[in-house]
């Protein structure tokens, strides 16, 4: 789709429908205020937030239709309201047969407009080819003055769009489509397009590492597991001594192994990679925003699987670390990959790690699909990712991780199980975690409520969100 900035009054800007905002409080567009006060006399618009009225023909403008979009309370109507809003709109009108769309910005953050437009615009019907789908064809921004910073902000925009649209194209794959390796060759090409470096680790590899507790979660599938290294170096070296480690769970296909799943939902397994592809298209966008901090990105990638080798309760994995697990719970896997990728971190030097897992079916009791669970070592970093996904509209709660918690994992066996019962089970598998990670600067993001939907939003189609990839690529672009 192109997006691109457009300079002129609304009367004259062509299009198949112009987009202006109107407030609740009257605040909007002035130029518009003619079809806006006739609007909300009448009685057919409000402005409350999502709502819409289309005005066919409108006299005076160029373009064939004048869209008023409700912006509620003026106050409350942020960059996410706006990036929620133009993807609204781009999906909303699409289907009507607009092709091309200009949003009138009127203050508001171009870089948010672009990002919800080319979101709304998403379709998950890549394998569909009796798709009856009508993307939009152009987006533009109408801006008063044409900035340097404008153009900026818009590039930033599509930048980061793309990016977490290719994480979700990855994340829309079914799992004989995307295997481990399939992944891996995903990983290689979009690091050669962008100028990443990139090691695929291979089962040889990892063997002669110690990584036991990721291949122990491999052994049963005939896929065969890797761990996919990205980085990234900023040109002329890096203003920060810091090392910033990104890290995605990467379970292709998770059937629960001999600790099986039930049938009813197991399709949605092939969701399990979401983590891994937000790392990957973050790491697509850092490549290009070209952000002052060295950042390297870790995939550890498995299918759970069963088969006459398959891991069993009650097996003693060895990690990297050292450290022994007793599996009490084959379907606690992610857990498992991804102990063995951080320390993998640490090893290399990262200074600081940040991971993204759809970890537990808990983190989805306790938050619902609103908010992905935050957890931490570390307050100061934890603050830079909140930070950073508040700014781009994605929600986070700060879950505790108290040392009251420690003992739910203890194991008579092993130097710890790799579950905690089924209390506090969120908690429990971020602790696993946190033994691992230590004392680097650590946070876990459990984005199992938020890494797909069920159904569409107005703003969002069904299937995998990309979350994740704009605030790793915001967190990354504002490291200081």
């Amino acid at each position: 789709m192109e997006c691109k900035l457009v300079y002129a009054p609304l009367e004259q800007v062509d299009a198949d429908a112009v987009a202006v905002v109107l407030f609740e409080d009257g605040d909007g567009i002035p130029a518009a205020k003619i079809w806006l006060d006739e609007l909300k006399s009448s009685g057919e618009f409000s402005a409350k937030s999502g709502e819409t009225a289309v005005l066919h023909l409108p006299q005076g403008l160029k373009a064939k239709r004048l869209v008023v979009v409700g912006g509620g309370k003026k106050d409350k109507f942020d960059a996410a309201a706006l990036r929620r809003s133009a993807g609204s709109l781009t999906r909303a009108l699409k289907q009507k047969g607009v092709k091309r769309l200009a949003l009138m910005l009127g203050g508001g953050s171009v870089e948010a407009a672009v990002e919800g437009a080319i979101l709304g615009n998403y379709e998950p019907d890549m394998n569909k080819p009796s798709t009856d789908a009508k993307p939009l064809e152009a987006f533009h921004v109408v801006a008063a003055a044409k900035t340097a910073e404008l153009e900026q902000a818009l590039q930033r925009g599509v930048i980061l769009a793309e990016a977490q649209n290719f994480s979700r194209d990855l994340g829309n794959e079914p799992a004989n489509r995307m295997t481990p390796t399939v992944m891996a060759k995903q990983a290689q090409e979009m690091a050669a397009a962008y100028g990443l470096d990139i090691e695929v680790l291979d089962r040889d590899r990892m063997q002669q590492l110690g990584m036991g507790s990721l291949l122990g979660v491999a052994q049963g599938s005939d896929e065969p597991p890797v761990l996919i290294v990205l980085r990234y170096q900023p040109a002329g070296g890096a203003k920060s001594k810091d090392h910033l480690a990104l890290i995605g769970k990467g379970v292709t296909f998770d059937s629960g192994g001999i600790s099986i799943k039930p049938a009813e939902g197991m399709e949605k397994m092939k969701y399990d990679m979401c983590g891994a592809a937000a790392v990957i298209g973050a790491m697509r966008a850092i490549a290009q925003l070209k952000p002052p901090v060295t950042v390297t990105g870790f995939v550890p990638s498995v299918e759970n699987m069963l088969n006459g080798r398959a891991q069993r309760p009650g097996d003693i994995v060895k990690s990297l670390s050292g450290k022994t697990i007793e599996v009490l719970n084959t379907d606690a896997e992610g857990r498992l990959i991804l102990n063995d990728a951080i320390t993998y971190a640490k090893k290399l030097g990262c200074t600081h790690l940040v991971d993204a897992a759809t970890l537990t079916g808990a983190i989805v009791v306790a938050l619902g699909f609103v908010n992905t669970g935050a957890f931490t070592n570390n307050d100061a970093l934890l603050g830079r990712v909140m930070a950073a996904g508040k700014e781009e509209g994605e929600k986070m709660w700060h879950m505790p991780l108290d040392d009251d918690y420690k003992d739910l994992l203890k194991s008579t066996f092993a130097d710890l199980a790799n579950i905690g019962g089924r209390w506090g089970g969120a908690i429990s598998a971020a602790w696993f975690l946190k033994e691992f990670a230590e004392d680097t600067p650590w946070v876990h993001l459990d984005i199992a409520g938020t890494a797909y939907l069920d159904d569409a939003k107005p703003h969002l189609a069904k299937g995998p969100t990309g979350v994740c990839v704009r605030t790793f690529a915001k967190l990354a672009q504002s490291w200081s």
